[in-house]
């Protein structure tokens, strides 16, 4: 089944930092799409729940050392 998640992330100020979210992000299995608003600090994730959690996104961003509000 198909899920979003919005997740608010501190840090994201340069385009070297969104295309290494994107990046982290695209990784997962069942990731359908991914959007980054830099000045909003948020992560849309559009995603089949089947291969993947919302927790998995947050625990891989947190990995690369930013912060999931």
């Amino acid at each position: 089944m198909n899920m979003k998640s919005l997740l608010k992330v501190r840090s994201i100020n340069s385009t070297q930092d969104v295309i290494q979210v994107r990046t982290c992000i695209s990784k997962h299995e069942g990731v359908i799409a991914c959007e980054i608003n830099k000045e909003k600090g948020e992560v849309s994730i559009v995603y089949d729940n089947y291969f993947v959690k919302e927790e998995d996104f947050i625990s891989s961003i947190e990995e690369l050392g930013y912060t999931v509000i």
